[in-house]
């Protein structure tokens, strides 16, 4: 498996690829003939066009046939925006592009610089050489918009600047494994029995049936998450599209706070097509990274919304799961990161991180502060530099660095995205850091916060 750098490129084998994207995202492709244009609309595969000859797009997910691309092709060039439009790259988490062999071996995996502004991201191109194929990594941000990139390569678009409007939306999700969250004062008050009849008390007996089949148990519907799932289906069917926020800046996770619920870990499903609870459930569980809450034991407490667009009927689903903030919780959640750091230590033979409590209250002080103050960044509002929150807190440390993260809802999973990226990765492999705090909070866009901050021994 080869770990691709902006520009670098990896011989593929034969035979069919998946090309995978997880994430808030929308995943397209574009196919182009040797003058780097399609040669006509059916050239571009996104969620309203999802397949081309050679060519298929399900969710996370582009299926890839060379061989079977049309005549003249020898290009694909995989794009990421946001399943948002208001969003920018920039407050969303990194998107990492893998490509698979058709029997599901890793081949390649690219992550790129973290993008700013931009709001498309053309991640990468697979390129036919002679007669063989190959992929090239590109990491180029675009400001224009999905629509402008797709006129630059050609396609015709409606003219209100979006892709063709989706007519008979298939089933979509924005999900993501479980996650943690930000220290209140106290727990959060007991759990308020849903109200009756609501898409969450249909659901409940099918999702407490999977859970049951997967080995989990099973989850409690609770009022406070159902009012937000509620009012977040409701505002996404008033605007006709899947988000994570409003367009006037609610997010579903400030609905969550607004209703007074103090998450530990916290996971969503976003999602248009399904009428049924049973046709909700089973495309959820259709796919191991969107069935994943169903299987998950940290989750404790469910809420569902379901609305249905005035103008166009379409269904809209949210579900909520979650496990309630406690401090006990707080620590076993850090400790899992700081573990999950030292094992990755371990593997390359460095000494294993000792968890420093002055540290640690720096951590979880950055993350609280970017989830109060909505906010992504190493540098706080006023200047803080991570050395700065460092030294305010207490520690001593001769060399300070830092990793952040937001979107990732485990610690397995921000691990592992921390790994895939080389500057969070020489942090975590720094041999002269010897001492480590971790932080983590819930809420304000992307839902989770993380930070890591490293010391080394004076």
């Amino acid at each position: 498996m080869g770990e691709l750098v902006p520009g670098g490129n990896q011989a593929l084998p034969d035979g069919a690829l998946t090309i995978h994207v997880p994430g808030p995202f929308d995943l397209s492709v574009l196919i182009t003939g040797a003058d780097g244009k399609v040669a006509g609309d059916g050239d571009f595969v996104f969620f309203n066009q999802p397949s081309a000859p050679g060519a298929r797009l399900h969710g996370e997910t582009v299926t890839l046939h060379p061989p079977r691309l049309r005549p003249g092709a020898d290009r694909v060039t995989v794009v990421v925006s946001p399943a948002d439009p208001g969003t920018s790259l920039g407050r969303l988490p990194v998107p990492v592009l893998s490509v698979l062999a058709g029997g599901g071996g890793l081949l390649a995996r690219f992550t790129p610089p973290r993008p700013a502004r931009e709001t498309v991201l053309l991640l990468a191109e697979v390129y036919r050489r002679g007669d063989r194929w190959k992929v090239r990594a590109l990491g180029q941000g675009y400001a224009e918009g999905l629509a402008a990139l797709a006129r630059d390569f050609g396609v015709d678009v409606t003219d209100d600047g979006a892709p063709a409007p989706r007519t008979t939306p298939a089933p979509r999700t924005t999900p993501a494994p479980p996650t943690s969250p930000a220290p209140p004062t106290s727990p959060a008050p007991p759990t308020t029995p849903a109200p009756g009849g609501t898409a969450g008390g249909a659901a409940l007996q099918v999702v407490n049936a999977a859970r049951s089949r997967a080995g989990a148990a099973p989850v409690a519907l609770d009022g406070r998450l159902t009012a937000a799932a509620e009012a977040h289906a409701g505002a996404m069917a008033a605007h006709g599209r899947l988000a994570l926020e409003s367009p006037d800046g609610t997010s579903l996770f400030h609905r969550i706070a607004a209703q007074g619920y103090v998450c530990l870990t916290v996971a969503e499903h976003l999602v248009s097509g399904p009428r049924t609870a049973e046709e909700f459930v089973d495309y959820c569980l259709a796919g191991h990274e969107r069935s994943g809450p169903f299987r998950d034991p940290a989750v404790v407490h469910l809420g569902i919304g379901r609305a249905v667009g005035p103008a166009t009927g379409d269904v809209y689903w949210t579900a909520v799961w979650a496990r309630p903030f406690t401090a006990d919780g707080l620590v076993r959640l850090a400790s899992e990161v700081t573990a999950l750091t030292n094992a990755e230590r371990a593997a390359a033979r460095l000494a294993p991180l000792a968890p420093d409590p002055r540290l640690a209250r720096a951590a979880q002080a950055h993350s609280d502060d970017m989830v109060a103050r909505d906010f992504y960044a190493h540098t706080g509002p006023e200047g803080q530099e991570p050395w700065d929150r460092a030294r305010a807190a207490g520690a001593t440390h001769r060399g300070i660095g830092e990793n952040i993260a937001c979107g990732q809802r485990s610690p397995a999973e921000v691990v592992r995205g921390w790994m895939d990226s080389p500057g969070h990765r020489a942090n975590i492999l720094r041999p002269d850091f010897t001492h480590i705090g971790v932080g983590c909070a819930t809420g304000s866009r992307a839902g989770t916060y993380w930070t890591q901050l490293f010391g080394a021994a004076g």
